[in-house]
């Protein structure tokens, strides 16, 4: 038998589903709640209940990819024949996915217009995940000796830029492709040279 608090996490959980395919499909701004909540059998009730307001449920559906896009570039590293390989293709990876029509939309454009972009613990998570990798990599003498807090803080903040920048441009394609070539620049001036 289904517990009133699984019934609660699935009816939540098919909300942000739902809510993730129309904001992909029609934007924010292009998604009406009364109609979301049809498709999903609900009523408003049961959004403002799960998530207060369309920007609560904004927030949850990108909170939702964030937690995605964290899975996929730990794969990477996790998959990648060493740490270094690793970091530079998941630092890569980050930028593809600002042509992921969902990340592009919802994250890199409707968050950010919305919810004025990511969350404060969502950057910290990012910039902690980038620094436990810069620390592997000075401790494997693949990267010199610098602060990894301070480091991390650089290239999160470069790679969500340019990220930005790539989403914004008709161009997209062009623009990931300068994007790239200006990422391994950078990163061969962090790959230690002794």
């Amino acid at each position: 038998m289904v517990t009133k608090a699984e019934q609660r996490e699935r009816t939540r959980a098919e909300i942000v589903r739902l809510a993730t395919a129309r904001f992909a499909e029609h934007g924010y701004a292009g998604v009406a709640l009364e109609e979301l909540m049809a498709e999903a059998g609900l009523t408003r009730g049961a959004l403002y209940h799960h998530f207060g307001d369309k920007k609560g449920l904004l927030a949850a559906v990108v909170a939702q990819l964030d937690a995605e896009t964290d899975l996929r570039l730990q794969a990477i590293s996790d998959g990648a024949d060493d740490a270094w390989d690793g970091f530079v293709q998941r630092c890569r990876a980050y930028l593809e996915m600002a042509l992921e029509p969902e990340i592009q939309r919802i994250v890199l454009r409707d968050a950010r217009a919305v919810l004025g972009g990511a969350s404060p613990e969502s950057q910290r998570h990012c910039v902690n995940s980038m620094q436990r990798l810069i620390e592997q990599l000075i401790a494997e003498g693949a990267v010199a000796p610098v602060d990894a807090q301070a480091m991390a803080s650089l290239i999160y903040g470069s790679l969500a830029e340019a990220a930005f920048w790539i989403a914004e441009g008709e161009d997209g394609d062009a623009r990931l492709q300068q994007a790239t070539a200006a990422l391994e620049m950078l990163l061969r001036g962090l790959k230690s040279t002794g």
